[in-house]
């Protein structure tokens, strides 16, 4: 019995942590966003609340509280108030099996612990895809839900872009899945440590440089960031999906974004870039220390990422949307399929 408890807090502060973590990420991502767009068009930002502006994401945060929570008269109220969890739950349990460093096992009270990862699935990629997917039908009923045209066009706009991107970012995938023979994220992390000549995205005997390249284009489109946000397109749809939502319903929405995208960026981390592991074997802590360089060099992967999310942001423009759907299946998904065909050959020829 006293196993089982043990085994129980461990979990539960395990979650509570990364939760934690990824929260305090998103508010702070809200900040950084604003401060990188804004130097990149030479102006200051936010600078009211505290010094440098750095408490806004508070500011943000209470102002969102505290705003009245609005259902609109002809909305249907149920499916209008478990939308936006439905958006924010899915983006957050991805991280369950993300290795944010070694897969070690740690001792405490005789119960054996892996500090780094919460649960080791064989079926890791799946898992994410799964979940990933799902958030998009908080989108859908969102929009539908809401009894508004602007709300529903969003809606149907972002199942058109998940059906034609999530292939896309599927396949981008497999290549990775043939040279590492697993569909567990630490198996996959562990057969690209030794430095970056390791790393699937340069690895040969095929490098998955080019599937990388898919993956971020069809990510960039799945968590509808600039230039595919069609579906909450400001200058066509108001705000797309969640033009009639306020308060904490809305801030779900906005969460849901963030977290996506720093899911995305972790996954990218893993499947391309090794993961947790240093470039140079000589830049990783020997021994019992490798965790503080592993989780260092893990959380600098995943910060240039969302650096590269928001440089896209303030330099592309947005597409239009006959644009979006003719990119995703006539020029990403030959590539991603390409991608594949090769990879199996080459996979087989130097097995």
């Amino acid at each position: 019995m006293n196993e089982v408890v043990v085994r129980l807090a461990l979990t539960v502060s395990q979650i509570a942590v990364v939760m934690g973590v990824v929260l305090l990420t998103v508010a702070l991502l809200t900040l950084m966003e604003r401060k990188v767009l804004s130097w990149m068009q030479d102006r200051m930002g936010p600078m009211e609340v505290g010094p440098y502006g750095i408490l806004q994401p508070v500011a943000d945060g209470l102002k969102l509280f505290f705003k009245e929570d609005i259902i609109p008269a002809g909305a249907n109220k149920i499916m209008f108030s478990m939308a936006p969890i439905l958006v924010l739950v899915p983006a957050l349990i991805g991280f369950a099996v993300i290795p944010f460093g070694p897969s070690w096992n740690v001792e405490v009270f005789g119960v054996q612990f892996k500090p780094f990862v919460v649960s080791d699935l064989n079926i890791g990629v799946l898992y994410i895809l799964a979940f990933t997917s799902i958030g998009a039908y908080g989108i859908i009923l969102g929009g539908w839900s809401s009894n508004s045209k602007y709300s529903l066009l969003g809606g149907l706009r972002a199942a058109a872009q998940l059906i034609s991107y999530e292939l896309n970012v599927g396949l981008a995938i497999v290549g990775v899945l043939l040279l590492s023979g697993s569909l567990s994220l630490v198996t996959i992390t562990e057969g690209q440590l030794g430095g970056f000549w390791n790393w699937y995205a340069f690895a040969p005997p095929f490098p998955q440089f080019v599937a990388f390249v898919v993956f971020l284009i069809a990510s960039i489109a799945e968590t509808n960031r600039i230039p595919f946000d069609l579906p909450e397109a400001e200058s066509e749809l108001v705000a797309g999906f969640f033009t009639e939502y306020s308060g904490m319903r809305f801030a779900f929405f906005f969460l849901a974004e963030y977290a996506n995208m720093i899911l995305v960026s972790c996954v990218a981390t893993v499947l391309f870039f090794g993961g947790w592991d240093a470039p140079l074997p000589i830049l990783q802590a020997p021994g019992d220390l490798a965790w503080v360089t592993g989780i260092m060099w893990f959380s600098l992967k995943v910060a240039f990422f969302l650096f590269l999310f928001f440089w896209i942001r303030a330099t592309l423009p947005r597409l239009r949307y006959d644009q979006l759907m003719r990119f995703g299946w006539k020029v990403l998904l030959p590539i991603a399929l390409g991608n594949v065909v090769i990879t199996s050959i080459m996979a087989y020829i130097f097995h």
